[in-house]
C-alpha cells in the first residue's frame, strides 16, 4: 500500500521554536525552527520511506471559523518574530527537498490534511499526520495514523483508532465532542464553562456526544453541571463546529500532486551550509552520490624519491603536519600532482629529493598550494626556502566568503561544492584518540587533498576575478602570507630572567591583596569560588545583590563594577582578578610556550579568522596582551632584541581608522582637520561645542573622543550614554551635533546601509567583502547588528588592508636597503622591528615614509614611532 504523509507546517514550526534553544547561525539569523523542522523532517522521511508528502501551512489569521466566532484563536499572542522570520527558510528548506507544500486562504492546515487524508483513504493509501496539534487525532482511523510531537520534536507518540480507545474510551469522532465540551484555551473556543478534560469525558462515556449530552441535560448528575450544560447549549455547539475539521475543503491540489521521488542532496546542501547545519550536513554525507570513478579511485603512487620526472608540469602541492601548531608539529608527508600523476613522499624521501627541493626553490616553478604560509614554514624544517607560489586555495576561500569557518582542508573544499575529500577527523581521529594511519592511508587522504588543490584553483581565480578581487588576493593577501611566514619563522626573544622576576613580584601583590580582601571580608575564604564570594559579599557585608539564583549570587565583572565605591572589598577584589589573570594567562602562559633552546616564541598569525580583514595570533596572542594597567603595560617589558647591541623599533599608525573615515564618507570638515594636522578630538569638541581650540576642556575632549570612535562603530545614543555616564537625551543631542559638524559622514552612512541591503555585501577600499545576509532581518536587533556591521567594517576592514600593504612593502624595503633588520610583530595598527642600534636612524627616516605611503588617501597617514630596549621602552 502506498503511503501519504501529512505535515502540518505551522505546528511543528512552533514545536520546533520552543522545543530548541534560540540559535543562529554566524551570519546573526535565528535557525531553531528550521532546524528542528529539518531534524523532523529527516527522522520522519527516513521511518516512514514515503511514496506522497506534502506539508500544509495555515495561510493567514482569518479562516472560515472567524464568520462564525470572531473571537477564534483570539487569546492567543503575537508570533514572535525570531519565529516568523524562520517561515521563509523553513519553505526553502522544503523546496530544497522537493517536497511539495500548500496553504488555502480562509483555511487552516489542518483542513487541508483533513481533505487530503479522506482523499488518500478513498483511494487506498496509508496516511501518516505529523503534527503537534491534538485536534487533528479526529482524523485517526484504519488507514491512518497520527502523530502528536512530544517534548523535544522528533519524539512522537502514536495515535490510532486503540490507542484512543484504550486512553479516553473514545472514537476519533468523539475528539470533536470532547472540545466541543471542554473548549479549546490555545483556540479560544469556548465549549461550557468549568467543564474540564474529565467531566467531559464522564458525559460522552454516559452520553457519546455533544447533541446527545444537550438532549438529555436533566439527566446529568449535579445541579451545577446542569445549569452549566443548559446554559451554555449554543456555545457547545458552536465550540464542537469550531473544533471539526473542514475535510471538504476546496484544494486546487490532489493526492497526485503530492507525489515523492525523494530529494537531491546537491539542491539541499548549499542550503544546510547557508543555515550552519553542521551536524545535520554530516549526517547528509552518507547520503551523498559517492564520487565519480575519477575521484573514487585516485591514481597516486608512494615514492622514495621525487624527480624531475614526477615534477613535469606541476600543478599543486600539499604539505601535511601533524597539528595546527606548525612550528612544533611533526611532518607527515607532502604531495604533488602535476600531469604525469599524483606523487606522495614522507620525510625521508623529501630529504632524499633535491631535484624536489631545487624545484620548492625555484621561483620560476609556479605552484597552487592550501595554506602558503604553513607550506613555507613546513617545508623550512628541511631549510627549504619555498618559492613561486601563486595560489593559495585557503587565502583565495577566505576573500570570497569570509564568514565561512576554515575547520580543515574538507571545509573548504566542500563550501566550494567539491566534496571527493575526507575530513581530517575521519583520517587522523580527534583528541586523545588522535594517530596517524598506515602510510597507505595517509598517501591516499593527501592524494585527494593535492588533487582538490590543482582543480579549485581555476574556478576560484574566476570568482575572485568576478568579484574584482583578483587584486586583493595577488598583491595584498598571498604576498602577506610570505611575510608572515618569515615573521613567525623568526619567532620573538623572551627575557626569561625578567619573566620569571615577574612572576615572582605578581605572586607577591596577589599575597598582599588577598590578605586585604580577608581582612575587609572579616574572615578567611575562597576568592576564586564565585559561591563563597557570594555570601561574603551579599549575606556577610550586606551590600546590594542581583537576583539570587539556584548555584549562587552572580559575582561576575559588570554586577562587581556596579558595586564599585560601594565598599573598599570591591575595588581589591577586581584588582585581584586581573592580576591573578596576568599571572595565569601571561606570565605563566608565556613561560609554558618559549622555546628552551632560542628562548623565542613563535605565535602564529590567523590571516583567514576575522570577517574585517584584522589578523589575530595564537599560541601565545601577543596581540592581546592588556596595556591599560600599567603591571600589563610590563609584560612588553620581555621581549627583547635577540642580537646583542640591538633595538626594539616600533611604528604605530595614528587614528587610522577615523582617517578612514574621512577618506570614505568624502566629509569636508573631517578632511580639513586631518590635512591640517589637527587633534581630531579637539577639533571635533571645537566643532560640536562651538568653541576655540583654546577653550576646548578635558571633559569636552573626552566626549569628542568618545563620538568619535562611537561614531565609527555605528554607536547609538544609548551606548554613548553609558560611555560618558549621560542621559541618552544628552548623548542623542551630542550624536546630532556631531552630523551636523560631519554632514557627510551621516550620509555615508546612511548610503552603506542602504547598498548593504541592495547588494548584500559591503567592501573595502581594496575590494575585501563582508556579506551581510542579516541586514534584511524583520528582528530589529539582528538587523541593528548588520546595520552597524555594515556601517564599521569598509572602515575597520581598510585599516586592516593598509597596514597589510604597509607590512609587505616594509618586507621589500629592508631587503632592497640591505637593512640587518626585521619585522617581528604586527599588533593591531602597531609594526614592531628588532634592529641593529647603527640602522635605528635608517628605520626612523623609512617606515614611517613607507607606512604613510602604502594606500593613497584623501587625508594623510600618520605614523608615530621610538625604539627602546625592550618593546615596553619603544612606546
Amino acid at each position: 500500500m502506498n503511503k501519504l504523509v501529512l505535515i502540518d507546517g505551522n505546528s511543528i514550526a512552533n514545536r520546533a521554536f520552543y522545543a530548541l534553544p534560540l540559535l543562529s547561525n554566524d551570519k546573526g539569523v535565528y535557525t531553531n525552527a528550521v532546524y528542528g523542522f529539518a531534524m523532523m523532517l529527516m527522522n520522519v522521511l527516513e521511518r516512514e520511506q514515503p511514496d506522497h508528502v506534502l506539508v500544509a501551512f495555515d495561510a493567514g489569521k482569518t479562516t472560515f471559523r472567524h464568520s462564525q466566532y470572531k473571537e477564534y484563536k483570539g487569546g492567543r499572542q503575537k508570533t514572535p518574530s525570531e519565529l516568523s522570520e524562520q517561515f521563509p527558510f523553513i519553505r526553502e528548506l522544503l523546496d530544497a527537498y522537493s517536497i511539495p507544500r500548500y496553504e488555502l486562504v480562509n483555511y487552516e492546515a489542518d483542513d487541508i490534511i483533513g481533505t487530503l487524508t479522506k482523499e488518500a483513504e478513498k483511494a487506498d493509501l496509508e496516511v501518516v499526520v505529523i503534527t503537534g496539534d491534538r485536534d487533528l487525532t479526529q482524523l485517526a482511523s484504519p488507514k491512518t495514523t497520527v502523530f502528536i510531537t512530544k517534548k523535544g520534536i522528533t519524539d512522537m507518540e502514536e495515535n490510532t483508532p486503540a490507542s484512543l480507545k484504550e486512553k479516553y474510551d473514545l472514537t476519533p469522532e468523539q475528539i470533536i465532542d470532547m472540545k466541543g465540551l471542554m473548549g479549546d484555551s490555545s483556540d479560544n473556543i469556548p465549549g461550557i464553562p468549568g467543564v474540564g478534560e474529565k467531566t467531559a469525558l464522564k458525559l460522552l462515556h454516559q452520553f457519546g456526544t455533544v447533541e446527545e449530552v444537550l438532549a438529555n441535560a436533566d439527566q446529568i448528575s449535579g445541579k451545577k453541571l446542569q445549569e452549566k450544560v443548559q446554559d451554555n447549549k449554543e456555545s457547545a455547539i458552536m465550540s464542537k463546529e469550531l473544533a471539526t475539521i473542514n475535510t471538504d475543503s476546496p484544494l486546487e491540489i490532489k493526492i497526485t500532486d503530492t507525489k515523492y521521488n525523494g530529494y537531491d542532496t546537491e539542491k539541499v546542501i548549499p542550503l544546510l551550509k547557508e543555515l550552519g547545519f553542521a551536524t545535520l550536513l554530516k549526517n547528509l554525507q552518507g547520503d551523498v552520490a559517492e564520487p565519480d570513478k575519477a575521484l573514487e579511485n585516485i591514481p597516486f603512487e608512494i615514492v622514495p624519491e621525487i624527480t624531475d620526472a614526477h615534477l613535469e608540469d606541476t600543478m599543486a602541492l600539499y604539505v601535511e603536519l601533524d597539528n595546527d601548531n606548525y612550528h612544533t608539529a611533526p611532518f607527515i608527508g607532502i604531495a604533488v600532482h602535476s600531469k604525469k600523476g599524483v606523487y606522495f613522499a614522507n620525510e625521508e624521501a623529501v630529504k632524499q629529493s633535491p631535484a624536489f627541493q631545487t624545484w620548492l626553490e625555484d621561483e620560476s616553478k609556479e605552484k597552487t598550494v592550501y595554506d602558503a604560509k604553513k607550506t613555507i614554514v613546513g617545508l623550512s624544517k628541511f631549510d627549504i626556502a619555498v618559492a613561486g607560489i601563486t595560489f593559495d586555495i585557503m587565502l583565495a576561500s577566505y576573500l570570497l566568503n569570509p564568514s565561512d569557518t576554515i575547520d580543515d582542508f574538507a571545509s573548504v573544499a566542500i563550501s566550494h561544492d567539491y566534496d571527493a575529500v575526507n575530513t581530517d577527523e575521519s583520517i587522523y581521529g580527534k583528541g586523545a584518540k588522535r594517530a596517524i594511519p598506515a602510510e597507505e592511508i595517509v598517501a591516499e587522504h593527501l592524494a585527494r587533498k593535492v588533487t582538490a588543490v590543482a582543480e579549485l584553483e581555476k574556478k576560484m581565480r574566476t570568482e575572485l576575478e568576478n568579484n574584482e578581487q583578483l587584486a586583493l588576493f595577488e598583491d595584498l593577501e598571498l604576498p602577506l602570507s610570505k611575510v608572515l611566514a618569515k615573521m613567525e619563522m623568526y619567532g620573538v626573544k623572551v627575557d626569561i630572567a625578567r619573566l620569571e622576576d615577574m612572576k615572582v613580584e605578581l605572586a607577591g601583590r596577589l599575597s598582599e591583596l588577598e590578605k586585604t580582601i580577608h581582612e575587609y571580608a572579616g574572615s578567611e575564604f575562597n576568592i576564586n569560588s564565585p559561591k563563597q564570594l557570594g555570601v561574603i559579599l551579599f549575606e556577610n557585608l550586606g551590600l546590594p545583590a542581583e537576583k539570587k539564583t539556584k548555584t549562587g549570587y552572580s559575582t561576575s565583572a559588570d554586577v562587581l563594577e556596579k558595586l564599585s565605591g560601594a565598599h573598599p572589598i570591591i575595588e581589591s577584589i577586581l584588582m585581584y582578578r586581573q592580576l591573578g589573570k596576568l599571572q595565569s594567562t601571561y606570565i605563566e602562559g608565556l613561560l609554558k610556550v618559549t622555546h628552551q633552546d632560542t628562548q623565542k616564541v613563535y605565535t602564529r598569525f590567523n590571516q583567514t579568522l576575522a570577517q574585517t580583514g584584522r589578523l589575530s595570533s595564537v599560541d601565545p596572542n601577543l596581540q592581546n596582551i592588556p596595556i591599560r594597567l600599567e603591571e600589563g603595560r610590563k609584560i612588553r617589558q620581555v621581549f627583547v632584541p635577540s642580537e646583542p647591541g640591538w633595538k626594539i623599533f616600533s611604528a604605530d599608525y595614528s587614528q587610522v581608522e577615523l582617517r578612514v573615515l574621512a577618506h570614505i564618507s568624502g566629509d569636508e570638515n573631517l578632511q580639513y582637520a586631518f590635512q591640517h594636522d589637527y587633534d581630531i578630538h579637539t577639533k571635533t569638541a571645537m566643532d560640536v561645542f562651538h568653541v576655540e581650540q583654546e577653550e576646548v576642556d578635558s571633559l569636552m575632549r573626552r566626549q569628542a573622543k568618545a563620538v568619535n570612535f562611537g561614531i565609527v562603530y555605528g554607536i547609538s545614543d544609548y551606548g554613548l550614554s553609558q560611555n560618558l555616564g549621560i542621559t541618552r537625551k544628552d548623548a542623542r543631542d551630542f550624536i546630532d551635533r556631531y552630523f551636523a559638524s560631519y554632514p557627510a559622514v551621516k550620509e555615508y552612512m546612511e548610503e552603506i546601509v542602504r547598498s548593504a541591503k541592495e547588494k548584500g555585501y559591503v567592501e573595502t577600499i581594496l575590494h575585501r567583502r563582508r556579506y551581510i545576509p542579516e541586514i534584511t532581518s524583520r528582528n530589529f536587533n539582528v538587523r541593528g547588528f548588520a546595520e552597524r556591521t555594515a556601517m564599521n567594517t569598509p572602515i575597520q576592514g581598510s585599516a586592516a588592508d593598509i597596514i597589510k600593504k604597509a607590512m609587505i612593502l616594509m618586507s621589500d624595503r629592508l631587503i632592497e636597503e640591505k637593512l640587518e633588520a626585521r619585522l617581528l610583530l604586527q599588533v593591531h595598527d602597531e609594526l614592531i622591528f628588532e634592529a641593529p642600534e647603527a640602522e635605528i636612524a635608517k628605520l626612523e627616516e623609512i617606515v614611517p615614509d613607507v607606512m604613510e605611503n602604502a594606500v593613497k588617501l584623501a587625508v594623510p597617514l600618520k605614523v608615530d614611532s621610538a625604539f627602546g630596549d625592550t618593546w615596553y621602552d619603544a612606546k
